[in-house]
């Protein structure tokens, strides 16, 4: 079997790369997001995985591995704008985006490595269209969370939800590579 924290490094590495890439043709113009904003960007991304997967045809030459990847890089930019609030302008530099991103990515991988421990690798045993609805279920109870001002009674908040989402997606990236399938 191989070794999840390798994998989840080298598929981590892959989505900051394309982050860094965008950052660099865009800047951080993400800071005007508000949250609720990422998570609809988040639905759009999931929604499209799903619609290919029941539909196993794209009219877009563009497949379900650049949306999962999207998922994890728009589940973190929502996790820096929880943290920081969004802003009127750019107001950070590239390396500043950067260095956030470092950081919340490292916080999302250290909890699914603890999950991983207490679940003992079930991720493995699942299918990529599993992943695809827990991402969404996850997205409608964000935006359950988000419509009541971020207060819950007794579930996670917002930023847990963005760090499931960050690791379903990682998941199905990884079995993806491994060339999984839906079976």
């Amino acid at each position: 079997m191989a070794d999840t924290n390798t994998q989840f490094e080298k598929i981590i590495s892959q989505c900051r790369e394309l982050f860094g890439k965008k950052l660099n043709d865009y800047g951080p113009s993400w800071r005007i997001m508000r949250p609720p904003s990422v998570t609809d960007q988040i639905f759009i991304k999931a929604n499209r995985i799903r619609s290919l997967e029941i539909k196993g045809v794209s009219k877009v030459d563009e497949g379900i591995r650049p949306e999962f990847i999207a998922i994890v890089n728009y589940g973190v930019i929502g996790l820096i704008q929880l943290a920081l609030g969004f802003a009127e302008t750019t107001d950070m530099t590239n390396e500043e985006a950067l260095r956030l991103y470092d950081k919340y990515i490292t916080e999302t991988k250290e909890l699914m490595y603890a999950k991983n421990h207490d679940y003992d690798e079930a991720w493995r045993s699942m299918r990529i269209s599993s992943y695809t609805d827990l991402i969404l279920m996850k997205i409608y109870r964000t935006k359950q969370i988000e419509s009541h001002d971020g207060k819950t009674l007794v579930s996670e908040g917002v930023d847990a939800n963005y760090m499931d989402m960050i690791n379903y997606a990682l998941f199905g990236l990884i079995k993806l590579e491994e060339g999984g399938s839906d079976k």
